[in-house]
């Protein structure tokens, strides 16, 4: 069996989690946290990094961009992960942050397989989460009332797609939030109700990818410009990253990291990679 190092995942929030792999003084640590979206990338990564590294001890959790970024802002880990831009107010308080694009991702939206549904303008998709359409009948589709699932606030995806869908108007109340893109896409599968959006690695068989504005959410439609909700993902450092840091970044950013974020279903910031 093939020797590797230690790689602790946690799916759970809070620094106290961290203690258990950093704690071991004889052997160096790496912890990071944030973007759900971004953590199999990292998780992936941060097993085949470990198997050249079989010393060093590395935590991943999620918990949000949000927490992944005031966490690093405040030195309690080492990477913060984003599937959004730093705030104005995040750069205010820490701005030393620095961005490094490791992956490209987009916002797809999702519908029970069962869903007649091909194609929603963006106009169609804004009404529908703000509550003003409530039935799928209303746009094509078949005679259900229409259930919507979103990501809780602090997250990258929830933010993104408020800031290139919903612009100014409020997501309506009545949407299901959702801690993480997978519980996003368990509910879909199994509520032929349901309507949510997931970053593109996170799409399988059990949810239907519908198209926008009719182009569908391809790697080709991305890299041209066409499919219009796009967008990088991040690690992010305090400062410019140095010693491990630097060099697990380095690595996701290798030909053979880019294969990793090419295999997890993202699409890599080298394009040939």
């Amino acid at each position: 069996m093939m020797k590797i190092g230690k790689v602790i995942v946690f799916l759970m929030l809070g620094i106290a989690l961290f203690s258990g792999c950093v704690g071991d003084e004889e052997k160096p640590g790496l912890t990071i946290a944030g973007s759900t979206t971004v953590q199999p990338i990292v998780t992936r990564a941060a097993e085949v990094y470990a198997q050249s590294n079989p010393d060093m001890r590395m935590g991943v959790q999620g918990g949000g961009s949000g927490t992944g970024i005031r966490m690093v802002g405040e030195g309690s880990i080492d990477i913060g992960a984003s599937s959004r831009e730093l705030s104005e107010d995040e750069l205010l308080k820490n701005p030393d942050l620095l961005v490094h694009p490791i992956a490209i991702d987009c916002i797809t939206i999702v519908v029970h397989p069962s869903n007649s549904i091909e194609d929603l303008s963006i106009q169609n998709i804004r009404d529908i989460f703000a509550g003003k359409i409530t039935n799928f009948r209303e746009v094509g589709g078949p005679d259900r009332k229409i259930v919507l699932v979103i990501r809780e606030d602090g997250s990258g995806t929830r933010s993104t797609f408020e800031e290139m869908v919903m612009k100014d108007t409020e997501i309506s109340n009545a949407a299901l939030q959702k801690p993480a893109s997978g519980a996003i896409r368990f509910t879909v599968s199994g509520n032929e109700n349901t309507i949510g959006y997931l970053g593109i690695g996170y799409l399988d068989e059990t949810v239907k990818a519908i198209s926008v504005n009719e182009v569908s959410p391809s790697e080709e439609n991305v890299r041209e410009g066409h499919y219009l909700l796009s967008r990088n993902l991040y690690l992010i450092t305090k400062g410019e990253p140095m010693g491990e840091a630097k060099k697990f970044i380095d690595f996701i950013l290798s030909e053979d990291g880019q294969k990793i974020v090419r295999a997890e279903g993202f699409i890599g910031v080298r394009k040939n990679a």
